[in-house]
């Protein structure tokens, strides 16, 4: 009874329309030497520190861990930080990439034993996140069986301090895979999920949020689909004002819209507060070609999101607008990922390569930019007056002019994970690779 009664009030609250929630206010400011959570700041701007310039990349060091790095590093507290799929988190010295502690937390699950995917074993993929009120680094495990558990990891000491289940509320927990980046809001952890590569078995895309502390009730929100829906860009939601954006994937309704291809907006509590999704979402949906492969990106007091179809829509976060709703739209690309943001100037990894986009704020109108190199298609970020993007197929990290993208560097890193994004903090850069961390100077 219980059960039907959570499911009952989620699709009342799938039914809600497109109600006002606040505009945007400037992300926290973070120091230099920090990076906690996905491209710096809980907007997902990847705006990292304006010095030193960055003009030639050159190897600093290599740490070898016991897995693939599949998430952004994060430097906290003289720390780098990394998970990998053998469900281990470790602290590295920044200089040397010595560990400093490393904190096992459960036993990953075997591709063999997995419905379908992609990533052998599968352990922790979504990107963690610090919180400075506790002092924790948040991480999701997937282990033996299926399981999804949180973990809080102490900064300073590499203890566990905080266990629990954190499973999505609907659906077979094993078809689920947790590949989006964490997010920390008002003293609650919130994350997303979504479906193994393949879209098989039943997973219902959700997100789950549970208090910093460790003690409380879970909460969650649910996509009103019958199947699929996922939410699984590597970047996660945006916090825009105090409400969080994700972004939906295709579904599997044959009754009408059901919430997936969409960009949704959900208050601290996860109730839907609002949605926009486009015109054309039933064929987006039959043809794989829905939002979900990008997050909503901040650009001006407007939203920015492109998905599969290659096309970019501006919303208006006060009001998403429903069904076809948006203030602008214009074909831009194809994007993976997360956006790169300085003001009205947008860095898009493209699948066909790195492009760039602006938006005038006074009519709205997107225009498209610079198209970098072909092969440049991870996360790109912005640090000390250049734009950092890796080619994930190489193993190659660029560095790019954010006035015309030409190439200013190159470096090979080694083989990365397929939506492998750089961080830049304390004079250097790291990004995770199919063996563990690189670190490069400039």
């Amino acid at each position: 009874m219980r059960r039907c009664l959570v499911v009952a009030g989620l699709l009342l609250l799938a039914a809600c329309g497109s109600d006002r929630v606040p505009v945007p206010v400037p992300s926290q400011s973070v120091a230099d030497g920090d990076w906690p959570t996905y491209h710096r700041d809980n907007a997902r701007t990847g705006a990292g520190p304006s010095a030193p310039p960055a003009e030639r990349l050159a190897r600093a060091w290599e740490a070898r861990l016991d897995g693939a790095v599949y998430g952004q590093p994060l430097a906290v507290g003289g720390r780098i930080l990394a998970a990998t799929e053998n469900d281990t988190v470790y602290a590295l010295d920044p200089g040397s990439g010595a560990v400093l502690w490393s904190a096992h937390v459960g036993t990953p699950v075997p591709r063999a034993d997995l419905p379908c995917g992609n990533i052998d074993p599968l352990g922790i993929t979504g990107t963690m996140a610090y919180d400075a009120a506790t002092g924790l680094v948040f991480a999701v495990a997937e282990s033996t069986g299926g399981a999804h558990t949180l973990v809080g990891v102490d900064v300073a000491t590499g203890a566990v301090r905080l266990r629990r289940p954190a499973e999505p509320p609907l659906g077979d927990p094993i078809a689920h895979q947790q590949r989006s980046a964490l997010t920390v809001f008002e003293g609650r952890i919130y994350i997303a999920y979504g479906g193994l590569a393949g879209d098989c078995a039943k997973y219902i895309g959700s997100v789950v949020s549970a208090p910093t502390t460790g003690t409380g009730p879970l909460q969650s929100y649910a996509v009103p689909t019958p199947r699929e829906g996922g939410i699984w860009s590597p970047a996660g939601g945006a916090v825009i004002g105090r409400q969080l954006y994700f972004a939906v994937g295709n579904g599997e309704s044959t009754a009408g819209f059901d919430g997936s291809d969409s960009v949704i907006a959900l208050d601290p509590q996860l109730h839907r507060t609002g949605y926009f999704a486009p015109d054309t979402w039933a064929d987006d949906n039959s043809r794989d070609l829905d939002l979900g492969s990008m997050t909503p990106a901040p650009v001006g007091d407007k939203i920015f999101i492109a998905g599969k179809r290659g096309v970019g829509y501006l919303l208006d976060p006060a009001d998403l607008g429903g069904i076809g709703g948006q203030r602008a739209k214009q074909n831009v690309c194809a994007p993976f990922g997360g956006a790169a943001v300085a003001g009205t100037t947008l860095y898009l990894p493209c699948n066909d390569g790195l492009r760039a986009a602006s938006v005038d704020p006074a009519t709205g109108r997107i225009t498209a930019g610079w198209h970098g190199p072909h092969d440049a298609t991870g996360s790109p970020v912005l640090a000390g007056g250049a734009v950092w993007a890796t080619d994930v197929n190489a193993g190659v990290l660029y560095l790019l002019d954010p006035a015309d993208g030409h190439e200013k560097s190159r470096l090979t890193v080694g083989r990365t994970p397929h939506f492998a994004s750089p961080t830049v903090a304390g004079g250097r850069g790291y990004i995770g690779t199919m063996t563990g961390v690189v670190a490069v100077s400039y």
